[in-house]
């Protein structure tokens, strides 16, 4: 055996745990070693029984005077043991463990660590970490500072920790950063990191072996984004487009707008022509708002596609985002030519009829769907596509030009690092004329007010409303937490009965959703009481008024999101934010959406007041990218990238750093 051997063809005690250990992501040996603990427990301490004192947290090393089972007057079983060494005895207690009598015989030497307390009226150490200690032998669950894992159903830290031990004490874990990069970062080696991370000396120790680990995790992503990049970079384009000749008609496109493009879109658009020029394939990502104007800038490109001879394909993530993806390319380019059509799982493209750009779902990855010049695919959402998707459209044309867009807000520095294969360029302004959404946080005591202003706003605007709750159906251990179901039957029965409210979730059957988003838009609900399903796509004109329940539970990315569901049109918007937490952390990062309208910097705020763990909002979809590292740890990232685009031209010259490369599994990110 060795580190790259799968668990599954390991030896026995490890197959017969590999379903189990799959749940911790470790498929193969070396997936034990960078499963790093949670937390420690500080057992360093070995103290003699005679001077033991109550409440102190110690290790204790002697032999077993007596070990028996007792029963306790609630007639539950307890074992019972006292130990010695040279200063004194003291006894030991377990709570229906009847198997330690089997393990620990009179006379065996142990370590034993715990918490020293009274229990009936004498010292004693109740349920303490064990083990037997041999000659010669190093303790690895006391007397120390012992790791805690990560665990599953049947998978405790303690066989976490003996495997961990076993695997440092057979197996050599090579080095695979050069040593310039090692001397210039002030890092550990990779051997030394790995043994201190899981049994340190000291927590000064375990600090810089983490240290070691984040900066590789960070190096090693962006490193294989870099390989990524150059790998796409090396793929030319058959023919690339040809923007000079059509200035004529790019210009009078542009002319015939409704409206005037930021300068953001302009300088999108200037990046996009020189991509498209090029004879590398672009491989772009645009990042903007909810409303910055993705969409016409995609349409831009779409129409210089056109005017080459190549066809596009613009593809979404749900049927309901294609279709307005459709009416708005439509109602830009069909008065010039361009031949739009549209796809999905219950619309076909007319056979009969040829597309210039084919808008659509997943549907457009058919093999009955022949693109026969596609020269461009657009990607909205992306992150909601697999690698295998795109991998698939992309391959229906001869290395097209590929532009991805989100909505999601994430921090510059942070798109740098999870999409550093992609050129990026970012809409940072919203169109002239679009209102800014007012957005107020309200306490518990003005909710019956709240409640009020927005009938009154439906009575004498004929507004419409979102009030989007965290959960589908309320559960036991959340009783405070507002749930979709149970509040759409309170706000019919007792707070709107003379208003029309719609129910909207995720386990609604895909044209459910569609027929019910349908209802809403043509105003045959008033209300409409959802999950955050909503968050992305949903284009409502006349909806105005965004209420959130329990909205500490989102992520200022998510919640920036979900304001940006209303405001579509030209009335102004608002957006409630209802919480019953009192916690003054979390009313002043709600707070910061009152005053804050970029995305990004939300994003790059709740980074930095939460952490990475709830960057994209309660409901996270796919796997976390980092163990160690952390998305708000800003100078790592920055340093981790200078040391990636130094060695990058190099890269050839360390095999055992391109191996490392090879063998990690880029996750793609999922910040839905």
């Amino acid at each position: 055996m060795n580190l790259k051997t799968p668990i599954a063809n390991a030896d026995r005690p490890y197959k017969m745990y590999a379903s189990r250990l799959e749940k911790l992501g470790i498929i193969k040996l070396e997936d034990f070693l960078y499963h790093v603990p949670s937390r420690y427990e500080d057992y360093s301490i070995i103290s003699s029984i005679r001077h033991l004192q109550a409440g102190e947290i110690v290790t204790i090393q002697g032999t077993v005077a007596a070990i028996e089972n007792e029963y306790a007057k609630n007639y539950k079983k307890l074992q019972k043991a006292t130990i010695e060494d040279n200063s004194g005895t003291i006894d030991v207690v377990w709570f229906n463990q009847q198997y330690i009598t089997k393990i620990i015989k009179k006379g065996t030497k142990v370590s034993l660590s715990g918490k020293v307390d009274w229990f009936s009226r004498k010292l004693t150490i109740a349920s303490p970490e064990y083990e037997i200690m041999y000659d010669n032998s190093e303790p690895i669950h006391t007397g120390r500072i012992v790791p805690i894992y990560p665990e599953t159903r049947g998978v405790s830290s303690k066989w976490l920790r003996r495997q961990v031990y076993k695997i440092l004490q057979e197996q050599n874990v090579l080095e695979y950063i050069p040593d310039s990069i090692i001397i210039n970062n002030s890092l550990t080696n990779i051997t030394d990191a790995i043994q201190q991370i899981h049994f340190p000396k000291n927590i000064e120790n375990a600090k810089r072996a983490k240290d070691r680990l984040a900066f590789d995790e960070l190096f090693l992503l962006q490193l294989a984004s870099l390989q990524r990049r150059n790998a796409w970079e090396k793929q030319l384009v058959g023919h690339p487009f040809s923007i000079s000749t059509f200035q004529k008609q790019i210009g009078e496109f542009w002319k015939r707008l409704p409206f005037t493009l930021t300068d953001a879109q302009k300088r999108a658009v200037k990046d996009i022509f020189a991509d498209l020029a090029s004879k590398k394939p672009m491989n772009r990502l645009l990042e903007g708002d909810v409303g910055s104007g993705k969409t016409v800038v995609s349409a831009i490109a779409m129409y210089v596609a056109y005017l080459n001879g190549f066809q596009s394909v613009l593809m979404a993530p749900t049927e309901i985002l294609a279709q307005q993806h459709l009416a708005t390319i439509s109602n830009l380019l069909s008065s010039l030519g361009v031949k739009v059509d549209l796809v999905t799982s219950s619309k076909k493209p007319r056979a009969t009829r040829a597309f210039d750009i084919l808008v659509g779902t997943h549907a457009i990855l058919s093999d009955k769907i022949n693109l026969d010049k596609l020269g461009l695919v657009v990607i909205d959402e992306q992150q909601r596509f697999g690698v295998e998707q795109r991998s698939i459209i992309r391959q229906k044309g001869k290395n097209p030009h590929v532009l991805t867009m989100t909505a999601t807000p994430i921090p510059r520095t942070v798109a740098l690092t999870l999409y550093g294969d992609l050129d990026l360029s970012y809409l940072d302004e919203m169109p002239k004329g679009r209102q800014k959404i007012k957005t107020w946080l309200v306490p518990p005591q003005k909710r019956e007010n709240a409640y009020k202003w927005i009938n009154k706003q439906i009575q004498e605007n004929r507004d419409q409303v979102f009030i989007i709750c965290p959960f589908i159906e309320q559960s036991e251990s959340m009783q405070t937490v507002k749930a979709a179901a149970i509040e759409f039957e309170r706000l019919q029965k007792e707070v709107f009965p003379n208003l029309k409210i719609g129910l909207l979730h995720g386990k609604l059957k895909s044209k459910e959703k569609d027929e019910v988003l349908r209802q809403f838009k043509e105003k045959k609900f008033d209300i409409l009481v959802a999950t955050p399903v909503v968050e992305v796509g949903i284009d409502i004109q006349n909806a105005t008024i965004m209420l959130i329940e329990a909205s500490e539970r989102f992520g200022l990315a998510q919640l920036h999101q979900l304001r940006g569901r209303v405001g579509r049109g030209d009335k102004q918007s608002y957006c409630l934010l209802f919480t019953e937490s009192k916690s003054p952390q979390t009313l002043e990062r709600l707070k910061a959406l009152e005053t804050m309208h970029v995305g990004a910097e939300l994003a790059e705020l709740d980074l930095r007041l939460r952490g990475p763990g709830e960057m994209y909002g309660t409901m996270q979809h796919g796997a976390k990218q980092l163990k160690v590292a952390s998305f708000s740890d800003f100078p790592l990232i920055e340093k981790t990238r200078r040391a990636t685009e130094s060695i990058f031209p190099k890269l050839s010259q360390y095999p055992n750093l391109q191996e490392k490369l090879h063998s990690i599994i880029i996750q793609e990110v999922s910040p839905d």
